[in-house]
């Protein structure tokens, strides 16, 4: 089946930095004709985002070129009289419209609903906020990250909260408006705009998912606890192999665990009362941590993974993006582009596949 299935589609991207031009971006790969509009002197400020190696400032730098792909760029001051014409004329024929103003700019602009309902009453209006429409507040991803207790969760008792190395509250934002979108496209009726409005505050809270529940249910606050997992042992234990790499461990239930301890020669563990069943485990999984480590300490790390793997033990080898970008699956979903001379690379918005 085709992934080109917008061909028909026309998307105008007013929004900037990551959440609302991944969405552009997302369009873009499906077929859409995506037309991202900047500021003539302002642009995108992601585009001031650069490592110490991005020296040159007339390239794209590698964060602004992540989320923005297959677009076409119009620079328009939207108030400009002569720019706002413009912006109105490419408007008439558009699907969607893709915004993350903040408070009062949508009306300084003039792109309120009502104002873009009146040149393209069928227009949908995808906009995401920090804290919700009505808000002011400015929001970047660390400040919701910060505020919806991810950074609280983060980390370790040493460490402090810690930030994710990603943002990605709005990437979760950037997936809920997609959704939205779809179900607008879905459903739309001749000559109906609709509003789809996603605010990065209320796709953070909703992706607390399981944590969120342990202390809705269980009044559990979920302290720093490194890559461990809460529930679950060994899970997010990290352990050094003989020759210096790091792996860990996912054993979800009883049977990996019975596996594991098996291939390591520590059949005894499975009986053992303090870690028969993973409640167990849980509650020593510091004593569990040591008596594996001292084995695997012996093992080499290739050799351990690919026989694991064969008994079907989830297991993984903690990887660098260097060594992430030398397998082939990861490679697949590199994208490139050519723009002005620069060979620009980014990975995919499309993880899913149209399967027979």
């Amino acid at each position: 089946m085709s992934y080109l299935l917008f061909q028909n589609l026309k998307v105008l991207d007013l929004s900037s930095v990551l959440a609302g031009p991944s969405v552009g971006t997302f369009f873009a790969e499906l077929g859409a004709r995506v037309i991202k509009i900047e500021h003539p002197k302002n642009g995108d400020v992601t585009n001031t985002w650069r490592l110490n190696s991005e020296t040159d400032e007339a390239l794209q730098s590698a964060y602004y070129s992540s989320v923005n792909y297959k677009k076409e760029r119009l620079k328009l001051d939207l108030l400009l009289d002569s720019d706002y014409q413009i912006f109105l004329n490419e408007l008439l024929d558009s699907d969607i419209l893709l915004m993350n103003f903040k408070k009062g700019d949508d009306q300084k602009l003039k792109v309120t609903p009502e104002d873009l309902w009146k040149i393209n009453p069928g227009l949908i209006i995808g906009k995401i906020t920090g804290f919700g429409s009505y808000a002011d507040r400015i929001a970047y991803d660390l400040i919701l990250q910060a505020e919806t207790g991810f950074m609280s969760m983060n980390g370790t008792p040493q460490s402090g909260p810690v930030k994710m190395p990603v943002a990605l509250i709005d990437v979760l934002s950037a997936h809920q408006l997609k959704e939205g979108l779809l179900l607008a496209l879905l459903q739309k009726k001749e000559q109906k705009g609709q509003v789809v409005s996603v605010s990065l505050y209320d796709a953070a809270i909703c992706s607390l998912a399981n944590q969120a529940s342990n202390y809705l249910m269980e009044g559990h606050i979920p302290q720093r606890i490194g890559s461990l997992h809460p529930n679950i042992a060994p899970y997010g234990e990290i352990f050094q192999t003989k020759d210096q790499h790091l792996i860990t461990f996912a054993i979800g239930s009883d049977q990996h665990f019975k596996k594991l301890v098996s291939f390591l020669g520590l059949d005894e563990l499975a009986t053992d009362t303090r870690f028969c069943n993973n409640m167990e485990r849980v509650k020593n999984r510091g004593v569990l941590f040591e008596l594996l480590s001292e084995k695997i300490l012996e093992l080499a790390c290739a050799k351990m993974i690919t026989e694991l793997m064969d008994l079907n033990v989830p297991v993984a080898k903690i990887k660098s993006l260097d060594e992430v970008f030398t397998d082939p699956n990861a490679l697949a979903l590199v994208k490139e582009e050519q723009s002005n001379g620069q060979n620009t690379r980014r990975v995919s918005q499309i993880a899913f596949n149209f399967e027979a």
